[in-house]
Order: C-alpha cells, then sequence, then structure tokens
C-alpha cells in the first residue's frame, strides 16, 4: 500500500509537471501521401446545415459576374463595422489588413486597446489571392478598385456586401466579394475569375490565411490547422520548415492560438489540397486553400464561394457558425471528457452563476458528488491501513534485516484484517481522466479570460498574484506578486497528507511531505482558474478523508 501510494503520487506529479506537453499538445501529423493515379470520382456533398447541394465552384460561359467596364475607384482603404468587430480593407490585394475584436482586450489594464486579430505585424494581410503553378500575373499586392462610394461601412440590420476588381496585363479579371452580418464573426467571401483575354488561361488559385507566428503554445498547439477527410490535422510553427500539404476533403483551415482563430470554410468541400508554410521574408504563416486548375475560355468566367471564421474560440460562436467548425475546439487525449465539462460550467454560468469562479466550485462539487462512493472506497481503506500502522512498525522493527520475511508478514497481516492495500489506490486511479480532462478544460476555455473572481483575482486565466512587486522571484514567471490562491492549496495538500496513513520507510515518508511543496512551485504559474479548481477539490476531500475517517475509527 505505501509503495503505491507513493508511485501513485509520483505518478501525479510527473504527470503534471512532465507529461503535459505529451498528452495535450498535439504531435506533428504524418503528412498524408498526395494521391497518384486516377482521380476520386467527384460527389455533390451537402453542408452540415441542409442547404441543396452545389458544387463549390462553377465556370459560366459570359463574363456576367463583373461589370462590363470595370470601377475606376481607388479607395486606399475601406473600414467595417458591426458590433463584434472593426475591419480594415486595404486596396493592396483586397485583403483583410486589420481585424479588431470589440467585445476583447489584449490585456487586463484598463488603457489596454482592444484585441487585434490581424495585427499590425501582419504587412500583407489576410484572404490573400494568389495564382500558383502558371505564368499569371499573382493579385496578391496588385491595387484593386470598387465601386462602393464610402469609406467606412456600418453593418447592423441586413448584410452588406463590398466588391472589389482588379485586370492583370493577361486579361484576367478578378472580383473580390466580402459579405458582412450584423452581430456574427462570419464573412461571406465570393471569388469571380473571368477571362477577358482572346486566348485560354488555366488559372491554379489558392486563397490564403496569413497571420504571424503566435507567441504561447506552451501547453496547447498554437498554429495552422485544417479539417481533412474528418480528422483535425494541426502542425506546430517550428515544423514549418519545409511546406506541409494536406490532400483530401478539406472542410475548413486556418491559423489559431489559445482562444482566437481565423479560419477559411468553403461552401461545399470537396477533394481539395491545403498548404502550410512560414513565410520568413514578411514573418507570417500561411495556409492556402488550393483550388485545382481550371482552363477558361476566352470570354468565360469561374465563380468560388467561401466563409471566412474571424473571432473567439467560443463553442456557442463556433456552433452557430455551422460547417462543423465547433471541432476545432481539441482537447486532446481527454476531449471526449473535457468538452461535457465545458458544456456543463456554461450551463452553470447560464443559469444565474454570473461568476465562472462560482460555476467552477459548484461544478467541482457536482464531480465531487459522482465520485463520492469512490472516494469513500479509498479513504475507507486508508483509515483501516492507518489502525494498522503500530504492527506493521513492529514488523519492520523485528525483520529489518530480511526484506523478504518482512513483505510476507505484511502481507499476511494484510490478510488477516482483511485489508487490500490497492482498494485505497484504484479509486482515485479511476478520477485521474476526469481530473486532467476538467484541468485541460480551464486552461483553454476563452469564457475564463479576463473572467474575475474576486477581491485580487480578476482574471481567471492568469496566475494570482496579490500586490506587484519590482523583485524578480525565482520559479514564477511575470508579474511578480504573492501567490496567496497557490499557498493555500499547498497548505490544503499538507493537511491532506496528515490525515493519510504515514509510510513505514522513513525515506518515503520525506518524499511525500516534499510533494505539496513541489505541487505548488509547479501551481506557481497556472491560471489562477485552475488553482481555485485544485483548492476547491482539496477542501472537499479533505472534509470527505475527515468525515470517513472518524466514522471509520
Amino acid at each position: 500500500m505505501e509503495h503505491m501510494r507513493l508511485l501513485l503520487a509520483i505518478f501525479l506529479t510527473i504527470m503534471v509537471f512532465v507529461l503535459w506537453e505529451l498528452l495535450f499538445v498535439p504531435g506533428q501529423p504524418g503528412q498524408p501521401p498526395e494521391q497518384s493515379g486516377q482521380s476520386r470520382s467527384s460527389e455533390s456533398v451537402s453542408d452540415d446545415r441542409g442547404s441543396e447541394t452545389r458544387p463549390d465552384s462553377r465556370q459560366t460561359e459570359k463574363s456576367d459576374p463583373t461589370p462590363a467596364e470595370l470601377p475606376s475607384q481607388s479607395f486606399g482603404a475601406i473600414v467595417v463595422e458591426n458590433n463584434l468587430y472593426r475591419a480594415e480593407i486595404s486596396e493592396k490585394g483586397a485583403a483583410i489588413r486589420h481585424f479588431v475584436l470589440n467585445q476583447y482586450r489584449e490585456s487586463m489594464d484598463e488603457d489596454s486597446p482592444r484585441k487585434q486579430l490581424v495585427p499590425e505585424s501582419n504587412s500583407v494581410g489576410t484572404a490573400l489571392i494568389r495564382f500558383v503553378g502558371s505564368d499569371l500575373e499573382s493579385p496578391e499586392q496588385a491595387v484593386f478598385t470598387t465601386d462602393a462610394d464610402r469609406d467606412r461601412l456600418r453593418v447592423t440590420d441586413q448584410p452588406e456586401t463590398l466588391s472589389f476588381y482588379w485586370k492583370s496585363s493577361q486579361g484576367l479579371v478578378i472580383e473580390k466579394q466580402y459579405v458582412f452580418y450584423p452581430d456574427s464573426y462570419k464573412i461571406g467571401l465570393n471569388v469571380n475569375l473571368v477571362n477577358e483575354s482572346s486566348a485560354p488561361l488555366a488559372p491554379e488559385m489558392m486563397l490564403e490565411m496569413t497571420n504571424p507566428r503566435p507567441d504561447g503554445g506552451t501547453f496547447v498547439f498554437e498554429g495552422p490547422f485544417a479539417y481533412v477527410d474528418g480528422s483535425l490535422e494541426e502542425v506546430k510553427p517550428k515544423n514549418l520548415d519545409e511546406e506541409q500539404s494536406f490532400s483530401g476533403k478539406i472542410r475548413w483551415a486556418g491559423i489559431e492560438d489559445r482562444y482566437f482563430m481565423t479560419a477559411l470554410v468553403p461552401e461545399n468541400p470537396r477533394e481539395k489540397r491545403i498548404r502550410m508554410n512560414e513565410d520568413t521574408d514578411r514573418e507570417v504563416l500561411r495556409v492556402g486553400y488550393a483550388e485545382p486548375m481550371q482552363r477558361l475560355e476566352a470570354g468565360a468566367g469561374q465563380s468560388y464561394e467561401y466563409h471566412l471564421f474571424m473571432g473567439p474560440k467560443r463553442m456557442s460562436e463556433l456552433k452557430s457558425f455551422g460547417y462543423e467548425l465547433d471541432k476545432a475546439i481539441n482537447f486532446g487525449f481527454f476531449d471526449i471528457i473535457a468538452k461535457p465539462c465545458l458544456y456543463l460550467m456554461n450551463k452553470i454560468h447560464e443559469f444565474g452563476v454570473a461568476n465562472y469562479g462560482v460555476a467552477i466550485i459548484l461544478l467541482t462539487m457536482l464531480f465531487k458528488i459522482i465520485f463520492w462512493p469512490l472516494g469513500n472506497k479509498s479513504y475507507r481503506s486508508m483509515a483501516e491501513m492507518k489502525k494498522l500502522q503500530p504492527l506493521m512498525a513492529d514488523i519492520r522493527k523485528k525483520y529489518k534485516d530480511d526484506k523478504k520475511k518482512m513483505n510476507e508478514e505484511v502481507m499476511r497481516l494484510y490478510k488477516t484484517y482483511k485489508v487490500n492495500p490497492m482498494s485505497g489506490c484504484l479509486p482515485m486511479v479511476v478520477q485521474i481522466p476526469v481530473f486532467i480532462a476538467f484541468y485541460r478544460m480551464l486552461y483553454e476555455a476563452i469564457e475564463l479570460r479576463h473572467a474575475p473572481f474576486f477581491l485580487w483575482i480578476n482574471d481567471l486565466s492568469s496566475p494570482d498574484r496579490l500586490f506587484r512587486l519590482d523583485i524578480s522571484i525565482p520559479l514564477m514567471a511575470p508579474p511578480y506578486g504573492i501567490p496567496v490562491l497557490t499557498i493555500i492549496m499547498g497548505a490544503t495538500m499538507f493537511l491532506q497528507q496528515k490525515l493519510s496513513p504515514p509510510p513505514g520507510d522513513p525515506s518515503q515518508a520525506r518524499i511525500m511531505m516534499m510533494l505539496p511543496l513541489v505541487f505548488t512551485v509547479i501551481f506557481v504559474n497556472f491560471p489562477s482558474g485552475l488553482v481555485l479548481y485544485w483548492l476547491t477539490n482539496n477542501v472537499l476531500s479533505i472534509a470527505q478523508q475527515y468525515y470517513v475517517t472518524r466514522k471509520t475509527v
């Protein structure tokens, strides 16, 4: 039993401190082989909203998608606003040059600016068109014109449309048409190509989402991702020294960080290819959705239909967007448990609990109630073991020079008093996946970003710090301060050790008593929401253990 407790404690420590990245950060997926031989037949695919099935591109014989004469109105930049964001579209490439979220800030500081989803460091913007595999002039940095008569558009009651045009030296006309919706992070993007030359053209178009490399990614994945053939593919930016590509039925693709994402969603997924690379010259990541080469006869046109999502990784937003975009929220190995935890936490919040810290406490109590029988069994076994400590101490003293005989006598003692040394550990092991899944969910849930709890804890996604100190503290990440909640959590772990039967081996006892200190050091830089969960679980476990021990003794 003592060895099992020690091993379990060490296992928990290693699991939190060392194996976090192994369990939670998705590894580099193997690059799928490109299809060879005869391509698969095209199938009509209806989207998850039940809309009528149609191809995601269509070819016309006339240049209907664009006006007979292209507008010559230059615009520099046009600003588009709704209640959720402020977007700026540049004349260069008709790209989204800036994108600011109105309901989120960069930090908790009072003078903090709004969250920039496409920051100023992105010099090229996003939603770019390029032509690859041909000699066609690329429109990525070309100057587009528009037929809009204003440089600012406010979207309130109904969708608003903006169209931008450019004609290459080869006679290929491009129209980029954005559709903006009120109170939605969804943006429609239609691309129309028309061959106004006298000879056939064969453009191979690529629509790209670009953004600088995310800053974090220590414990969660941040970088390019795509949903291909029903599987989420994620590539760490450090593995983009060489271009990565995925072929198959592309549902969506984009770039994400811990809390936000930009994604390109084709109206109807088909067999296409996604290309991911890092542009070191412009210091941006590129995720390109490649359309197969299409032969356009003189006067013919080609149209493509997409949607953009540029906003928070909030489950309700992604589900309302549709197209299975909610699968972009991925909690790794324990995803099947973590998502119900997120659902329950949000439901508690919706039913009148405005404070997410209180919601975490209530959800932790719910889990403790569910696992109460297992906890009772574990603590009852510990109590029985504690009653045997004097007899076990006598056996160790008597057979201290004969380890084999000592173990035989200890096992005989267990059998005599009908105590199973494993019964105290196994119930704890069963609960570990739920604890870790809850842990992972709290770390990534955008609901906790800048969410206050009480007093000095004004952000459940950041470490708790009482006061701000100007001195550097070893093993503590800035900002420096007093981690009051973490210290209290360590104290509760120490109290739990005192309530548990001590190991007979002095060296094991010293290791067990060091674990609260080790966990306190580990948790000092964890978000306060995680510390609050662990502290609440410890307090409830102490109460249960005390109750069971008193009842058993």
